[in-house]
């Protein structure tokens, strides 16, 4: 794939909502270091006044009330970003007194990664192994031979210890894995959500950034190997922070949802 490369990404969401209904929507991916947004659209119906708000890791969220009846969401974005994901072999350890203080907050446990509970097993996933990305990039290869990533895995929220056990899950699952035991480590990482160019089956996708090197780089053990194509919606600590979705009252579920990535050839505009 070329160094950079232009994504039509999107989605639809629809409910049948029964009572009046507050939503919290993070749907909107933005402009950063690695992505340009440069054609949007996010269509609501019925039409709703929302209110966008941006959050403590920086993620665009939209919060709106859902009147009942069916309430549809319909995103499409046309995104340049990376084609390939930078390898950073041998990239150093940071020693937690020199880190960002914007980084020091993705060491900490968090609800679905216990990263207390795999100080031992990361200790023995990377003896012997240079410690920064090198590390990571074993952890990543233990979790590809050891937990199946299997996408019609439960989609009940597992921590990580229960993934462990279990041995099987979605992304999602795959993922706090990797944080907690790169935590254990005293290795910042945290939870990236988005948009895989090429993923089988289509849906969002989850995967980890670890802090190595003085920057964040990519790890995805749901993939056989490291490819870009990706687009990031959200960042978190964990799951509970990149939720597409949040609704409040009676157990609400999308009676139909359908997300899709496509390559265009040019710039959109030119073609």
């Amino acid at each position: 794939m070329d160094s950079k490369v232009w994504l039509r990404t999107g989605c639809d969401i629809v409910f049948e909502v029964s009572i009046v209904t507050p939503f919290i929507l993070m749907l909107r991916p933005r402009s950063g270091l690695h992505q340009w947004v440069a054609r949007e659209s996010y269509t609501l119906n019925p039409s709703l006044q929302a209110i966008e708000f941006t959050d403590n890791y920086g993620n665009l969220c939209q919060r709106l009330v859902a009147p009942p009846g069916e309430f549809s969401i319909h995103t499409s974005a046309d995104i340049l970003t990376d084609g390939n994901i930078d390898i950073g072999t041998g990239a150093a350890f940071e020693e937690v007194q020199a880190l960002p203080d914007t980084v020091l907050t993705y060491l900490l446990p968090s609800r679905y990664c216990e990263a207390d509970r795999f100080i031992e097993l990361g200790q023995q996933i990377v003896a012997g192994v240079a410690p920064g990305y090198d590390q990571v990039a074993a952890i990543e290869h233990w979790i590809r031979q050891n937990i199946r990533f299997n996408p019609d895995a439960s989609q009940f929220q597992l921590s990580a210890v229960e993934v462990n056990q279990q041995g099987e899950g979605v992304c999602r699952d795959l993922a706090h894995v990797g944080i907690a035991l790169c935590r254990g480590l005293c290795i910042p990482a945290r939870m990236v959500v988005g948009y895989l160019y090429g993923l089988v089956p289509m849906d969002f996708h989850a995967w980890f950034e670890a802090y190595v090197g003085g920057r964040w780089y990519t790890f995805d053990a749901t993939q056989p190997h490291a490819i870009g194509g990706r687009v990031t919606v959200a960042y978190g600590h964990d799951a509970a922070d990149v939720a597409i979705y949040n609704q409040f009252g009676p157990g609400l579920y999308p009676q139909k949802m359908s997300v899709h990535v496509e390559l265009l050839e040019t710039a959109p505009g030119l073609g």
